[in-house]
């Protein structure tokens, strides 16, 4: 396999990986960008790339990309598709808390997660905007998300059950005044797993793409915690397997 920067002097990336493809049409050939050339990276994928990585790129996602990359060079059908363990989120890469800890730190541990990091090119392009909530043991026991704190910060009186007559009664601007921040700073303190959504449903690390979508289309969720037997070791999310929809057409003759 190739590692090849598209940025070089005399012949650029572009160039090279062209060539390289005329001559090695199957070698799997893994380019690396800058922050500031995503599109230049995604039409690499268009001229038969593998994939790309930016840089400064982790060196433990770039030995596993080698090695994804090699694996895939030896297989006799390079379109094989791949399994959910290819293009999870390493649980060690998802932001993870405590339930006992406040929604005050959950909120700011969340924004963080917007960020993009250094790690695999699927969350250089987008964050995973929630946060696995852990019980004592280490074992994933909810999740946080932007809409559980909407739904925290919700009076219980909005949503009770109005007399008949009241069901045409519109709130003045006044009602709501105060009410939104008031809400929040007394959300601040409260722990984190007084206000989470259960656990996402699981699925097999070695389960089929489309397994993975079936499971979240038919139970409307976003996420799925993948399992390496019992033992939880990553996140597959809509967005990953939107980006491998994406890396399939791409590919396509």
């Amino acid at each position: 396999m190739v590692i090849l920067d598209i940025r070089m002097p005399g012949m650029d990336g572009h160039q090279a990986l062209k060539q390289i493809k005329k001559h090695s049409p199957e070698l799997p050939i893994i380019m690396l960008t800058g922050h500031g050339a995503m599109p230049s990276a995604r039409e690499a994928l268009v001229e038969g790339a593998f994939d790309y990585l930016t840089k400064p790129c982790d060196i433990d996602i770039l030995a596993a990309k080698i090695n994804e990359a090699c694996r895939h060079g030896k297989q006799p059908d390079s379109a094989q598709e791949k399994c959910v363990a290819d293009v999870m989120i390493p649980l060690a890469d998802y932001t993870t808390l405590s339930g006992e800890e406040t929604v005050e730190s959950g909120i700011s541990r969340l924004k963080e997660s917007f960020a993009s990091r250094i790690s695999t090119s699927r969350i250089m392009e987008t964050g995973h905007r929630s946060i696995l909530v852990l019980d004592g043991k280490g074992n994933v026991e909810g999740v946080l998300a932007i809409s559980d704190l909407l739904q925290a910060i919700m009076p219980a009186y909005l949503s009770a059950p109005k007399p008949s007559m009241a069901d045409s009664v519109q709130y003045s601007p006044m009602f709501w005044k105060g009410m939104f921040r008031g809400s929040v700073k007394t959300l601040g303190s409260r722990k984190l797993k007084e206000i989470m959504s259960p656990a996402p449903l699981s699925i097999d690390a070695e389960a089929n793409l489309m397994e993975a979508a079936h499971r979240m289309v038919e139970n409307r969720s976003r996420r799925l915690i993948v399992l390496h037997s019992t033992e939880a070791v990553g996140v597959v999310r809509e967005q990953d397997l939107f980006f491998e929809m994406e890396r399939v057409l791409l590919r396509t003759p």
